[in-house]
């Protein structure tokens, strides 16, 4: 697992003052620190029905997110689809709830590249075993490139803008908000990042197959209080962004320009979760993972829809 950044509980105290321990259910949920495309639980409070209190815990990373679920360290993860594919592909009892934030990718070039061809004999940045590999290679064969002409180079996530900046890469297919730093750095955009079959999917809400066997009634109520988190952040974007900002620092800027780069959603749709059984079969294409699971057992979309559960 991760290196734990934060704990933090929220409304425990209110929570205490109007009702007894065992009046309160205490729901523990994982997610990224100052992303605000990770923002969602640090607003399930103010969601949650009575009696119910979210704990929220920051890890650094979207797998250390998925190993705090196997553990049982967390009920509920906001974390990349990605990661979690992969998980369920090793036979870990993992499920995707409801989607949280699609997008959040960028190919970026400098001034030395206009077009795709371009990219042949230069160096190129990418994150290892993410979507964003997928969908780079998907986007060079689509253009007739071979991968193999290309100098494809990994670079960890927190160090692919400044390694853009300091021209050791090219280019780089990465993620918010190294792309937006890019961006304003005098790169600019290759091409659509969304082109390719799996779309935009990229984070969702996560839980383990055993607590919706055990609890599908406190999945439920947990998949609602998202849903109204993300209903709400849609409408209030400066506000909460602001307020995250004051809580976590970072430049809100770069922020705002990267959340233009996001699409905040709950739902699980028919066609979402298709691009989750094509991301699915390429990460297995390219090796990421031995067997792809088929679509259905990525993601349960009855509780988005709120369906009786049997």
């Amino acid at each position: 697992m991760g290196t734990l950044l934060s704990t933090i509980g929220l409304g425990l105290v209110g929570c205490a003052a109007s009702a007894s321990s065992t009046d309160t259910t205490t729901i523990t949920i994982g997610t990224l620190r100052g992303q605000p495309h990770f923002y969602q639980p640090f607003l399930y409070q103010d969601f949650a029905p009575e009696g119910v209190v979210f704990d929220v815990i920051a890890l650094d990373t979207t797998p250390a997110l998925n190993d705090a679920l196997v553990s049982g360290s967390v009920d509920f993860a906001v974390t990349g689809v990605t990661p979690t594919i992969s998980s369920i592909a090793q036979g870990r009892d993992l499920t995707i709830v409801a989607a949280a934030a699609d997008g959040g990718s960028g190919f970026v070039g400098n001034d030395s590249i206009t077009s795709l061809d371009d990219l042949v004999g230069k160096t190129v940045g990418y994150i290892q075993g993410s979507a964003q590999e997928v969908a780079l290679r998907l986007v060079l064969v689509d253009a007739g490139i071979d991968p193999a002409d290309l100098d494809l180079v990994v670079v960890p996530v927190p160090d692919m803008a400044n390694a853009f900046k300091t021209g050791s890469i090219d280019a780089f297919f990465g993620v918010e908000i190294g792309a937006s730093i890019a961006l304003q750095n005098g790169g600019h955009l290759i091409a659509d990042a969304y082109s390719t079959p799996i779309g935009r999917v990229n984070i969702g809400l996560v839980t383990t197959g055993a607590l919706i066997t055990s609890d599908p009634e406190l999945v439920q109520s947990v998949v609602d209080t998202h849903r109204k988190t993300v209903d709400y952040m849609v409408d209030n974007q400066d506000v909460w962004l602001t307020e995250m900002v004051t809580t976590f620092g970072g430049d809100q800027k770069i922020f705002s320009t990267a959340l233009d780069n996001f699409w905040l959603r709950s739902d699980l749709s028919a066609e979402y979760v298709g691009q989750l059984g094509v991301l699915a079969t390429e990460m297995k294409d390219l090796g990421l993972i031995e067997s792809a699971p088929a679509a259905d057992d990525l993601a349960d979309a009855r509780f988005v829809d709120g369906l009786p559960t049997p």
